[in-house]
């Protein structure tokens, strides 16, 4: 929460520079911006390379039954949230962007002082086939020296994200907010965003309730006592905004469904790693709304918006357990499949964080659900 607070700290600083102060003070800020944003795009190979890596090589360790299932549905949940995301917010949110000024438009855009220029070491496909080729060549060789090697470059990312990259988003989100403001859009673009975080938060709610109702009809259980006796793992994610530091209160509430002991054991540390359906419906509704208030971005198609749902599900694999770990590893995938620049960056990872404790509470709550079902598959298998 502290950070949400930082970073509406921020967008406040960030209009009240664009509207009222000197030049020079808006350039400085959309040059730190620039910079920053530069380091992030430097980054995202990183995250993805170390993360999905060491996520996969340690798959191999599991029992390849129960990893299999686990997957299996955290990857389908994974997939139809964003389905569903997908078809609300193409629905509602060009609707209510409608005679808005584009973020595009307004006054001549500022230079910043000087660009700095990191460029990645490796492309973001080419990060995503190399984890994929060394995680499951390592899951197969029990190669302890890579093992560690992955283990320890995601450690040190982490560090990354967790004291540099986080500390410094509320200056980057100023500067994006500051460029906004003396271009005259920030305010049409925040009465946007503001509804589309609502619609997010309810778009969570609306799969929670869809994921529970099934959980419910597999186990024939009640699905809405399996969904309060997980209120206190989805509450207490909204304070922690991660689904590694809910863990444990996640078994605790599973467990009180029933789950059996070493399946919830099993099944909640893995789909806290793995299943992302949350920051999934949070991602596809902010990227539909940047894509509409963006004129050099097409709205996507459902046959578009289909390959990239699917790479989001694979991207954010073992994604860190920091707050905004998802939509650093997503960023990538925004630029190579959408186009995304800087701006409709900035704007998404915003957007993001704005909501970030409400889609990691949804990611939690959910891994109760395939715990459930995952419990009742394994019965019935046997």
């Amino acid at each position: 929460m502290k950070l949400i607070l930082k970073l509406l700290v921020g967008i406040i600083a960030g209009i009240l520079i664009g509207l009222v102060g000197p030049e020079f003070i808006v350039r400085l800020m959309i040059t730190i911006k620039t910079v920053f944003g530069s380091f992030i795009g430097f980054i995202i190979p990183f995250i993805i390379l170390f993360f999905i890596a060491s996520g996969v090589a340690g798959l191999g360790q599991r029992s390849g039954g129960l990893v299999g299932k686990t997957v299996g549905v955290a990857y389908l949940s994974t997939f139809l949230a964003g389905i569903v995301a997908f078809f609300v917010a193409s629905i509602i949110i060009p609707n209510i962007s409608s005679g808005y000024q584009s973020i595009e438009e307004g006054t001549a855009a500022l230079e910043p002082l000087l660009n700095i220029e990191f460029t990645p070491l490796m492309g973001v496909v080419t990060a995503l086939i190399t984890a994929f080729v060394f995680g499951i060549g390592v899951a197969k060789t029990g190669s302890a020296t890579l093992k560690s090697m992955f283990d320890e470059g995601k450690k040190i990312i982490d560090l990354v994200i967790s004291k540099i990259i986080i500390p410094f988003l509320p200056l980057y989100i100023a500067g994006i907010f500051a460029e906004l403001a003396y271009e005259g859009t920030v305010f049409e673009t925040l009465k946007v965003f503001g509804v589309v975080l609502v619609l997010a938060i309810c778009t969570h709610w609306l799969w929670i309730i869809i994921q529970y109702i099934t959980a419910g009809s597999i186990s024939k259980r009640n699905p809405f006592q399996l969904l309060k006796n997980m209120l206190p793992a989805y509450f207490t994610a909204l304070g922690t905004m991660s689904s590694a530091a809910t863990i444990p209160v996640t078994l605790r509430s599973t467990k009180q469904n029933r789950v059996k002991e070493d399946i919830a054991n099993f099944v909640v540390p893995l789909s806290a790693n793995i299943h992302l359906s949350g920051s999934v419906i949070t991602i596809v509704t902010c990227t539909v709304a940047v894509m509409t208030l963006t004129p050099e971005l097409a709205m996507p198609s459902f046959t578009q918006m289909i390959p990239f749902i699917l790479m989001l599900g694979v991207i954010m694999v073992a994604a860190p357990g920091v707050p905004g770990g998802a939509i650093m590893a997503a960023t990538g995938v925004l630029m190579t499949m959408f186009g995304f620049n800087e701006a409709a960056i900035g704007l998404m990872i915003a957007l993001y964080m704005a909501q970030d404790s409400f889609g990691t509470a949804t990611n939690v709550t959910g891994d109760g659900a395939i715990s459930v079902i995952v419990d009742q598959v394994s019965e019935k298998s046997k």
